[in-house]
């Protein structure tokens, strides 16, 4: 993904099968500064993790969220907002080689749309039966898809049934004004739109499916 140059002097660099982590932030005149990971994915998706406090349950954040989560004045302009250390210096990350492929990915995909052409999936609710919190599924990837679509079926789901997350219902809920952030790439409070709200694809629907939905999408697609 990223050449050794373009790495060299950036604090906390891992490296992963389809994605790069690294040490970034962003800071508040009147909270300082908020400490995360960002996770630079090779299909442009940028996912940060924030250790603002010690337990902080702030995950998958969008680099947009996170800067509002921070706490910064003048948010909104999160490429320059948030920083990387290099070389021992707060660098604003448009200014690092680890946009790239973000760039590219907006451009090739007009800014909303995925990689293939088709509409992104947002992140989705589902409602625990036992403690009645709202849980977030997020469905960037086929298997993401069927841990949602499989939940959403079951009548009795709880928060323990999730699959990928360690999720009890002594778990806080999140808060509303994270929830209101949905995945979509064309405006980050998006309440539905074509851009973000696909209606069947075959990342989403699943041939080996018995439910009506799964069926009808894979007899239209063969028709």
């Amino acid at each position: 993904m990223f050449s050794e140059e373009e790495l060299r002097e950036i604090s906390g660099v891992k490296r992963g099968d389809d994605y790069v982590e690294v040490m970034c932030g962003c800071t508040s005149h009147r909270y300082g500064d908020a400490v995360a990971k960002l996770r630079v994915f090779s299909s442009g998706e940028l996912v940060i993790s924030c250790d603002c406090t010690p337990g902080c349950p702030e995950d998958k954040l969008t680099p947009a969220a996170f800067e509002k989560h921070s706490g910064r004045e003048t948010s909104r302009k999160w490429k320059n907002n948030i920083w990387i250390i290099v070389d021992g210096e707060k660098v604003p990350v448009v200014k690092t080689a680890l946009l790239k492929y973000y760039n590219q990915s907006s451009k090739a995909n007009g800014s909303h749309r995925s990689q293939n052409g088709r509409a992104c999936h947002r992140d989705e609710f589902i409602r625990c039966t036992d403690c009645n919190k709202e849980r977030r599924f997020r469905l960037r990837t086929n298997e993401e898809c069927r841990s949602y679509h499989d939940a959403l079926a079951n009548q009795h789901w709880k928060c323990s049934d999730i699959p990928y997350d360690k999720v009890s219902c002594d778990d806080d809920e999140e808060r509303a004004s994270r929830r209101v952030y949905r995945g979509c790439s064309r405006s980050p409070t998006c309440r539905g739109c074509t851009s973000c709200v696909c209606f069947g694809c075959e990342i989403c629907r699943f041939s080996d499916c018995s439910c009506q939905t799964c069926i009808d999408f894979t007899r239209n697609a063969k028709a």
